[in-house]
């Protein structure tokens, strides 16, 4: 039999995303992979989205990010006007076997209470499970709802009751992967990088604050907020609304010399690869238990070793010879590993990510958890771990 499985990327941005969208850079990266096993997929999304697929539906035709930092009664409609187009959905057809949720609570809220109303449901939980704490703990147990995390530690912080719905967890994948040990090395330029969304959690202040302390070359590259250029934020008088632009400018602004320390926007394609792998490191200065880590697996895999705290997935990402962890707060021992990172082997972190981090790697780990849900598996088994 031939699964079809209805993908909710949710309405934020295309598949795949023009520049920063973690979230939908994983579902583009699955889906190819997954259609070449034989599944049908129908993406739920935006109408912009470019992945080739056996059906789209949608609601909004244009990428809805910009809305997310305005007031909750004005964008909540976004969210419920794209789930009810999927409930619709799932409410007129009976071929679509599986339901493969990315929407962060919205998402599981609504497919959980559609009961006897929708087929068999994995829901990946890419984000910080601390945040909703009233909703995750409060969550009920429900047939035929699965969940899978992103990285094991992520799910060992997971309140009991979302932990009785999972089916372990699946690390993340880049095309980048994919043959990474037989892309010809490039010249390094002897800069560090850092290629996050700009935001406390990330960490871009203690970044940037100890380049100039050390004598450091950084770029920054990442939104902030919506705004993806310099230009786009000097250009917007009330640019302060968004906490991400007020973190900018207190906290990582003052270190922001455009010579030492230079902010250059968003980077996509060519320009972001090009950037990292000419990187001496790329820096993870993380304030947060990161749960999945794409821009440490998009680092290994164009051969940058990563130097960043011990926290989140980062300890199950980096083996040992890909790159250097100090214990978080420790700005002193981070500042010490970046002095030792060239006695890395740029080559290993490709073979490592070739080997752990490619889509296949990805898409073969999901088909064995579609297999099981579709098949009606008991919520809260413990199958083979995907590491």
């Amino acid at each position: 039999m031939t699964p079809t499985v209805l993908i909710n990327a949710g309405p934020w941005l295309t598949v795949p995303p023009v520049g920063y969208g973690g979230i939908e850079n994983i579902v583009a990266t699955l889906i190819p992979e997954l259609r070449r096993r034989g599944v049908r997929v129908v993406l739920a999304t935006v109408g912009q989205s470019t992945t080739d697929v056996d059906e789209q539906i949608h609601v909004f035709d244009e990428p809805q990010f910009a809305h997310l930092a305005e007031p909750y009664n004005d964008v909540v409609g976004v969210a419920a006007a794209h789930l009810q187009r999927i409930a619709a959905e799932l409410r007129r057809r009976s071929d679509i076997d599986l339901v493969h949720d990315h929407m962060e609570v919205l998402g599981p809220s609504m497919l959980a209470t559609m009961g006897a109303d929708r087929p068999a449901v994995l829901h990946t939980l890419h984000w910080d499970l601390t945040k909703h704490r009233a909703f995750y703990r409060g969550f009920g147990r429900h047939d035929r709802f699965h969940v899978n995390g992103v990285s094991a530690e992520q799910l060992q912080r997971a309140p009991d009751a979302l932990r009785h719905h999972s089916v372990g967890h699946v690390h993340l994948a880049t095309p980048l992967a994919r043959h990474a040990t037989r892309r010809p090395a490039s010249a390094g330029n002897g800069h560090l990088v850092l290629v996050a969304r700009i935001n406390s959690r990330k960490g871009q202040h203690i970044a940037a604050r100890l380049a100039q302390r050390f004598g450091w070359e950084l770029v920054l590259a990442g939104p902030i907020g919506p705004f993806t250029t310099p230009e786009q934020l000097s250009a917007e008088p009330n640019a302060d609304r968004y906490a991400d632009v007020r973190y900018w400018r207190d906290e990582v602004a003052p270190y922001v010399d455009g010579d030492r320390v230079r902010w250059i926007g968003n980077v996509t394609g060519d320009d972001r690869d090009h950037l990292v792998s000419t990187a001496l490191a790329t820096l993870f200065p993380v304030c947060w238990d990161e749960p999945g880590g794409t821009a440490v697996i998009e680092s290994l895999a164009l051969g940058t070793p990563v130097v960043g705290y011990r926290r989140g997935c980062l300890p199950e990402l980096v083996e040992p010879g890909t790159g250097l962890l100090a214990d978080f707060g420790d700005e002193a021992a981070l500042a010490r590993l970046v002095a030792d990172v060239d006695r890395l082997d740029p080559a290993h972190c490709c073979a490592v990510a070739e080997r752990r981090f490619a889509p296949e790697v990805m898409a073969s780990a999901y088909l064995e958890l579609y297999e099981q849900c579709i098949a009606g598996s008991m919520a809260g088994s413990r199958p083979k771990v995907y590491a």
